[in-house]
């Protein structure tokens, strides 16, 4: 529906020229011939691109208990850790790592047409995802390769999209169009839930293949109707050396962070994370070393392919450090927001649990809603009054939630839940519309794509450092307070000590990785179902039958697990109240409203260029 909406805008306001337009805008005007209509074409063409990319990531949250039995893979055995969570956070690791270099290459040779390859390129990746051949572990593997080809594709698309919309529209609407593109993103998400809790039902191939038409359809738009608007960086020789600093400082940082969620097997002894590895301390290490030589080196270099003299600009440099630290905060706290939903609460309201990961996504809505009426409301409130205020309540509205959720108990009423979750959408749709446009409002027109990938390099890579931040906290707690707890309830029997069959099943219980306890209320499995066929059926004979009816019933798992869960994930929440409110006051800190300014022949006409002098309006 957001789509129609805004063809009919296109199409109603395509003829009518905006009285703020400046001569950037009169200059490609004349370029197409077709006044200022083109600016809803490339919004139109911009948000399609960030529907179906936001679509295609929720789709597979909600369908990989699908996913994972069409390709015949027990999500409880002990390897399948590894493909789960590179199915999770491959996409976003590799979009991260390409974002900035794609954004410089953009610059130089054209946004519009490297975006269309990015439609081209994400519709081959899921025809692949659609046709993949094999079963297993193989299966698994191929999903992840694809799922990298996607990524690449959606890497052009995201690192061309926020400039192809700061192009196309004049200062005093970017907020709005910006809002609008948002919306589409938070608007994808909930479709992709529900697409995905459907399709599944059918087959789970189908869950790939509701993009490809998307996808060929935006690239046929692309080529008919998108063009060059932008005023181009000059071409020079490409930046090898800082691409490769700076993509194998990432890589491997990234890289080391998500194995170190991963079970680590050393010494006959396994641990539940990976941080202990030494091969993830040597990737943290040089990817942090080589992220640390990156500006040195692009101080250097002759063509660097990030200008670091951007981060002199007030409005872009707390914009993107503001941006950072909402992402942390948002991420991985959202997440076990999910968890929470599909592992505790749900079941023990009456859901199976193989309908949870549907519900959640339902359940979750009301923070869609929230982002989807202030998205536009903050972007339309930002071109008339700046973004400064509007974006630091919407941070402060945040951290105020998080506060309100670390004190949710475990079997709280949903009213209470809808209500802040409704909150802390809207507080992210006050500060991400007028943020983005900060950022893209301080640099010259040529290096939007730059800032543009700077941007979404950043976002990315925060949402990466907060998965991995935020499960260990809570798989930490869960180490720590689980076996306790299930102990505590085979005491309470009052068989423990006398029947040695049950003591072995507590053990058994007891050990049970934290890793796999979380996954498998993600996923929709009651894990005892699978530990008590995993055991040999002699003993699970000898168990007293009410204790087994009990412990495969949807409530003893998530009243246990909650005992252990509750208290991390309070503590992630406050975490996320810290980072929210660092949020906060970095964007109060970017001071009044600028727009970096260029004439009509592209020529920098701010008064000081880069040194945050350019054209400022009192807010």
């Amino acid at each position: 529906m957001a789509i129609l909406r805004l063809y009919k805008q296109m199409i109603t306001e395509g003829n009518r020229l905006s009285e703020n337009s400046n001569m950037t805008d009169k200059v490609i005007a004349g370029k197409l011939g077709k006044g200022v209509e083109y600016k809803w074409i490339a919004l139109f063409n911009v948000t399609l691109a960030t529907l179906m990319g936001s679509t295609d990531n929720s789709i597979v949250l909600i369908a990989l208990p699908a996913i994972f039995k069409g390709i015949q893979i027990n999500p409880m055995a002990p390897d399948v850790f590894q493909y789960l969570l590179w199915i999770l956070m491959g996409y976003g690791l590799v979009t991260a790592t390409l974002l900035l270099s794609f954004g410089r290459l953009a610059d130089m040779y054209g946004r519009v047409k490297l975006f269309r390859l990015g439609f081209l390129i994400f519709a081959i990746g899921s025809t692949l995802l659609y046709l993949t051949p094999s079963t297993g572990n193989a299966g698994a593997l191929e999903l992840i390769i694809f799922r990298f080809i996607q990524a690449v594709g959606s890497a052009f698309t995201m690192s061309n999209g926020a400039a192809i919309i700061t192009d196309a529209f004049p200062a005093s609407e970017r907020g709005k169009a910006l809002g609008i593109n948002m919306v589409a993103f938070m608007s994808g998400q909930f479709i992709g839930l529900l697409l995905g809790g459907v399709l599944a039902v059918y087959n789970w191939r189908y869950v790939f293949l509701v993009s490809v038409p998307f996808a060929i359809f935006g690239t046929l738009w692309s080529y008919w109707k998108m063009k060059e608007t932008s005023f181009r960086a000059p071409k020079t020789s490409i930046d090898f050396l800082g691409n490769l600093v700076f993509i194998g400082g990432l890589t491997s940082l990234l890289v080391g962070v998500t194995y170190g969620l991963m079970p680590y097997k050393h010494n006959g002894i396994t641990d539940a994370m990976g941080w202990g590895n030494p091969w993830v301390i040597r990737a943290i290490i040089v990817g942090i070393l080589l992220l640390i030589i990156f500006p040195f080196v692009e101080s250097k270099v002759k063509n660097p392919m990030f200008r670091l003299e951007f981060f002199k600009i007030r409005a872009f440099a707390y914009a993107n450090l503001a941006s950072f630290a909402a992402a942390i905060s948002r991420g991985g706290v959202m997440f076990m927001l999910i968890m929470l939903l599909q592992g505790i609460w749900l079941p023990l309201h009456g859901y199976r649990f193989e309908d949870t990961p549907f519900w959640a996504g339902i359940y979750m809505l009301p923070m869609t809603f929230g982002f989807v009426v202030m998205g536009p409301i903050s972007g339309i409130l930002s071109d008339k009054y700046g973004p400064r205020w509007i974006a630091t309540c919407g941070m402060t509205l945040v951290t105020l939630v998080f506060i309100c959720l670390s004190m949710l108990p475990y079997n709280f009423d949903y009213w209470e839940l809808g209500i802040l979750i409704f909150l802390i959408g809207a507080g992210n749709g006050m500060f991400s519309s007028p943020n983005s446009s900060s950022v893209m409002n301080s640099v010259p027109s040529q290096d939007r794509g730059v800032a543009s990938g700077t941007m979404f390099t950043l976002t990315s890579s925060a949402n990466t450092v907060s998965m991995a931040m935020f499960f260990t906290i809570v798989i930490v707690g869960i180490k720590g307070a689980f076996p306790g707890a299930i102990h505590d309830y085979f005491a309470s029997l009052g068989s423990l000590q006398i029947n040695p069959t049950v003591q072995q099943l507590a053990d058994r219980l007891a050990s049970m990785s934290p890793t796999n306890a979380l996954f498998s209320a993600f996923l929709g499995y009651n894990p005892m179902g699978s530990i008590l066929s995993s055991m040999d059926p002699h003993i699970v004979s000898a168990i007293p039958q009410q204790i087994v009816t009990t412990l495969t019933s949807r409530y003893w798992f998530p009243r246990t697990l909650q005992q252990a869960f509750m208290p991390a994930l309070q503590f992630a929440f406050r975490i996320g109240a810290v980072l929210s409110g660092t949020a906060a006051i970095l964007s109060a800190m970017r001071g009044q409203r600028y727009v970096h300014e260029t004439d009509f022949m592209g020529k920098d006409t701010s008064k000081s260029g880069l040194e945050g002098e350019g054209k400022k309006e009192q807010t």
